[in-house]
């Protein structure tokens, strides 16, 4: 599924037209509802357009967790997109509960355009998977599983990891601008 962001004010740093998005990426919360919340808000007060969790979310109380705002017609604001880990072993009824609250579930794989880049988010156990975005040129590969933060280039493809809310020395969440490129890693507390 393609989630397209509603198109930026036009101004001096983007081209007219332009499809820009700031992209809240998280991972392996490991069922840490507070924490997540935490890295939510903190995204939150980034401007995201979109949030991506990569995986080894645990729980439903994490799902409920991404959700905390809506936009006047009831739908999430931002967007959120999901994919499982290799720690989430009730994908079918966490993925189920993610899509009756309005949770896009992109498991195993998923993909978002971003004019003529793509971003493709899993959750980092499938080498294969992995191997297959990079062959197909994706401008973003974005994964977690590691708990390790991540910025690579293989080829045309950025390997990006926000790093962990779980098991790693600090908890980081990352903002993807995908108009710039760039990317800033945010301490969670």
């Amino acid at each position: 599924m393609h989630h397209t962001p509603s198109p930026a004010a036009s101004g001096a740093d983007h081209p007219k037209g332009s499809i820009v998005a700031k992209v809240g990426l998280l991972s392996d919360s490991h069922g840490r509802a507070s924490t997540t919340r935490n890295a939510v808000r903190i995204l939150l007060r980034r401007d995201v357009d979109v949030l991506i969790h990569l995986g080894d979310i645990g729980t439903v109380e994490v799902i409920d967790a991404m959700i905390e705002r809506l936009d006047s017609a009831g739908r999430l604001s931002p967007p959120i997109h999901v994919v499982f880990g290799n720690t989430d072993w009730d994908i079918g009824p966490l993925g189920d509960y993610a899509r009756r609250i309005g949770i896009t579930v992109n498991h195993p794989v998923g993909s978002l355009a971003f004019d003529d880049k793509t971003l493709v988010f899993q959750h980092g156990h499938s080498q294969a998977a992995m191997d297959q975005a990079l062959a197909e040129g994706a401008t973003w590969l974005c994964h977690g599983h590691s708990h390790a933060i991540r910025d690579e280039r293989i080829g045309p493809t950025r390997i990006i990891n926000p790093g962990a809310l779980f098991r790693a020395s600090r908890y980081t969440v990352a903002v993807l601008d995908t108009h710039a490129d760039a990317v800033d890693w945010l301490d969670v507390s």
